[in-house]
């Protein structure tokens, strides 16, 4: 197996062994927009691409050192990480995170610890809910919690309207609930200029569909989905308090799905989840529970590795690191 630089020309087949929408070639457009630098390396057999793997380059405030992130990657193999071993050296690298789009597998993991790497702090979460969409809307409904599908059938009754709209206005109205939803509830979010530039980017290419749910003339809900290789996304969403009493969201997530099947999608993937047993106390307990009302599947992925590529200043560098998080936790603490 061959593993080299792709070109422009190759974007078409990139994206088709892509295994994630952040490996996708219009991701990596997005993320040199802000102003990183993106490598695109081809995993070629007998001249065919087999594996796609995009890296982004992060570097280190106030030093001459970089981190390589490559989030939702293939299997990792023996010529990849010596390829990505070689880019960490030549980018002056500290590290190269890994967090392979792979569901968790013992093999998979004695693999990377043997090979050089470390388990690192995460930056994506290990688990997801992931529902089935080859099955009917009569299975779904069926497999939903109770309260889902009652919760779906009063938004109903409300007629809550659920309309996809990728336009410039539907995109300010959702970036402003957005940024009310990030301050009402304290958690870290990207900046309105991030959101814009992802929305300018990727809304032309067919990846990227907003979704508002109004009610009496107003947006109460605004979610973001991808749709890439047959699988539905749910990576951002943004909502207001006022009419709680309609369920906007299932609505909302109900549409959604039923928007994946048409694309010919046969997963949703929701982005992201807590584990399989959460803290009631958890921040994000409301999120995990009202996805695992659409009865999906809880899945956990393999992890986050660190391929260390400097192992002088690994160490240092991990310590600072976590002393860094525990900082952050208390400022939020403080703020909130």
């Amino acid at each position: 197996m061959t593993i080299r630089p792709v070109n422009q020309n190759e974007k078409k087949q990139f994206n088709l062994v892509a295994t994630h929408p952040l490996q996708s070639w219009e991701w990596g457009e997005f993320r040199q927009k802000t102003g990183l630098k993106v490598i695109r390396l081809g995993a070629f057999d007998h001249g065919k691409l087999k594996a796609a793997l995009q890296l982004t380059i992060h570097p280190l405030p106030h030093l001459p050192f970089n981190l390589i992130y490559f989030p939702k990657g293939p299997k990792p193999t023996q010529p990849m990480l010596k390829a990505l071993k070689k880019i960490g050296q030549q980018e002056k690298a500290i590290l190269i995170k890994l967090e392979p789009n792979i569901h968790s597998q013992p093999k998979i993991s004695q693999f990377l610890l043997t090979h050089g790497c470390r388990p690192g702090r995460p930056l994506f979460t290990r688990y997801t809910f992931q529902l089935d969409l080859t099955k009917t809307e009569q299975q779904l409904l069926t497999a939903m919690k109770a309260k889902t599908r009652y919760n779906i059938k009063l938004s109903q009754r409300h007629q809550v309207k659920i309309i996809e709209d990728n336009s410039q206005r539907a995109f300010e109205i959702y970036l402003k609930l957005m940024m009310e939803t990030t301050k009402r509830q304290g958690f870290y979010a990207h900046t309105a200029a991030y959101h814009r530039q992802l929305w300018q980017t990727l809304a032309p290419t067919g990846i990227y569909h907003l979704f508002l749910a109004q009610y009496q003339g107003q947006t109460l809900a605004a979610y973001v989905f991808f749709v890439f290789n047959h699988v539905l996304y749910y990576p951002y969403g943004a909502s207001t308090r006022s009419h709680r009493e309609v369920m906007a969201p299932y609505a909302l997530f109900w549409q959604a799905i039923k928007f994946g099947q048409k694309q010919g999608c046969h997963t949703f993937d929701m982005w992201g989840s807590l584990g399989p047993h959460p803290n009631p106390q958890n921040p994000w307990f409301g999120f995990h529970r009202f996805k695992q009302g659409f009865g999906a599947q809880l899945i956990e992925f393999t992890g986050t590795y660190d391929l260390v590529t400097n192992q002088l200043l690994y160490y240092p560098f991990k310590t600072a690191d976590w002393l860094r998080g525990q900082f952050l936790k208390i400022k939020a603490h403080h703020q909130s």
